[in-house]
């Protein structure tokens, strides 16, 4: 039997076959800071027992099974501080893990094949690393701050930052992946390390996956509601 199609969440539906379904989900728990051992715990339940709001859950896990969500699914989220506190998350979790476990398989890569190919793309990974450490530092020190400051101020007018701002600063840092998932498949021949080329085009596509929903929690999700804070804020 194949599966074709993920689950649509909905909050009476048990984590753990969420889970065994698409383990991916184990992310969203992550960043979250809830704890996978979820017995036989609702999505509901879940999220009321670690206080976490229902429909940000719900919308978050389902752009991890692959429905993107409707305007209906998006209006009734309305606290901006959690969402931060995932993102915040999500760019520890590339620093820390998925970039340094890309970087040293491509190195194992180029260390076992010596070709020079090989090391273009090392180069080539290295450059965008540093393009998406200055992008998530860029969010860390003066956009999420900022943000945060919102909620607790009745008039910003006098602020020389806003979401304008960040929206022309923002940029695509998952596309350039794409470029390289097409040198491994398309450019670049390696006659032998199968395995190894398999598990740096797995780990690459799935940092693609979650770079993608990284950037449409923040464009659909975070932006408006701040911008409708901001704009009370500065009305205020």
């Amino acid at each position: 039997m194949y599966q074709t199609h993920r689950t649509f969440i909905k909050a009476d539906m048990k984590m753990s076959e969420l889970i065994k379904e698409n383990p991916r989900l184990l992310m969203l728990l992550e960043h979250l800071e809830i704890d996978f051992m979820v017995s036989d715990k609702t999505v509901g339940q879940l999220c009321s027992s670690n206080s976490v709001p229902l429909q940000l859950f719900v919308v978050f896990g389902n752009l991890y099974n692959g429905f993107y969500p409707d305007e209906h699914e998006i209006s009734p989220i309305n606290e901006i501080a959690p969402i931060i506190g995932f993102l915040k998350k999500s760019h520890i979790y590339y620093k820390t893990d998925k970039y340094p476990e890309i970087l040293s398989l491509i190195r194992e890569l180029k260390d076992k094949t010596n070709i020079e190919e090989v090391k273009l793309i090392e180069r080539f990974f290295h450059d965008y690393f540093n393009e998406v450490l200055e992008h998530l530092d860029y969010e860390d020190s003066i956009a999420f701050p900022y943000f945060m400051k919102l909620l607790g101020q009745k008039n910003c007018s006098g602020s020389k930052f806003s979401v304008k701002e960040y929206k022309e600063h923002h940029t695509d840092i998952e596309t350039k992946l794409a470029d390289l998932k097409n040198l491994l498949l398309k450019h670049i021949q390696i006659s032998n390390e199968l395995a190894l080329r398999r598990k740096l085009f797995l780990s690459l596509a799935e940092l693609e996956s979650d770079l993608l929903i990284h950037a449409l929690i923040e464009e659909k999700i975070l932006l408006p509601l701040v911008a409708e804070v901001e704009k009370k804020c500065k009305n205020g």
